[in-house]
């Protein structure tokens, strides 16, 4: 049932025309990154790509990262170059009202809805090569704010199939299923004047119980939030064009890598960036 509901979602729900769409190229650099296991602060380098848009019946949203760390982070034993990995994220909210022609709104929430989706990833770094695939389902409250903020109670099926050069996670030969497990999600954009935005998520993700190699993974926060300033009035570009501004992520128990998995060595980034956008 999750996997139809899935594919119901993510397959039929763009064919509609969409009433509104927002489409970005972005750029974010910064110093402090961390890996699980590495005892050092990484430098990379993210562009992106992200779209946004509603329709009838519900709203999309798609994002690709890709990453380019520094050789603090190498991508083989051999080789002082930093490693490359992609990412990508989909979700697709169905809006329960808009469905079923009913208003159902309530106190501070304006909306209610089902959003479907998945996480993909793939990366070249030394110790682990990340194959992670996940498919998430779960119920939407949309509140009545300026801009939007959306919070998510859903269910996670992940799975990784990583390939190493170091044991034990090198005798990894198939694709590994982590116990299904909750996430609470929140995202945001609230505008507070005219140029300048507060936007981001937060990720609160309950432990997925024990990894490839035995361990017990831990529950994991991840809050990444950036204050925006649209810069297009500047340079005589229509509004909402370029945004310039500061980023910062907090990631504890990345993975769910734990202090005591990982010898307190990478499991908790803090890592401020500079972030520049070109909308489209």
């Amino acid at each position: 049932m999750f996997a139809i509901f899935m594919m119901t979602c993510g397959v039929t729900a763009p064919v509609h025309a969409a009433d509104w769409s927002d489409t970005s190229l972005s750029f974010r650099t910064g110093q402090q990154f961390r890996e699980p296991f590495n005892p050092q602060a990484i430098s990379k380098n993210i562009f992106g790509l992200t779209h946004a848009s509603g329709y009838q019946y519900g709203s999309n949203f798609f994002n690709v990262d890709f990453l380019h760390s520094d050789s603090k982070d190498p991508a083989s034993l051999t080789q002082s170059s930093g490693a490359q990995e992609a990412y990508v994220v989909y979700r697709h909210t169905l809006d329960l009202g808009k469905i079923s022609g009913k208003n159902m709104q309530f106190g501070a929430v304006r909306g209610v809805g089902i959003t479907a989706g998945f996480d993909w990833n793939t990366k070249n770094d030394v110790g682990y090569n990340s194959r992670k695939r996940m498919l998430v389902l779960g119920p939407t409250l949309m509140w009545d704010v300026p801009g939007f903020l959306n919070t998510s109670l859903v269910l996670l099926q992940e799975s990784n199939a990583p390939s190493g050069a170091f044991p034990p996670i090198s005798n990894v030969k198939s694709r590994y299923h982590y116990k299904t497990h909750p996430m609470l999600t929140m995202s945001w954009g609230i505008p507070f004047s005219e140029h300048i935005s507060f936007e981001g998520y937060a990720n609160f993700i309950a432990s997925k119980g024990v990894n490839e190699v035995g361990q017990q993974t831990g529950a994991e926060t991840n809050i990444d939030m950036q204050l925006m300033w649209d810069v297009s009035h500047l340079i005589g570009s229509k509004v909402k064009t370029f945004k310039l501004g500061f980023e910062y992520q907090c990631w504890r128990n990345k993975f769910g890598n734990t202090a005591a998995i990982t010898h307190g060595n990478g499991y908790h980034a803090k890592s401020p960036m500079v972030r520049a956008e070109y909308h489209f």
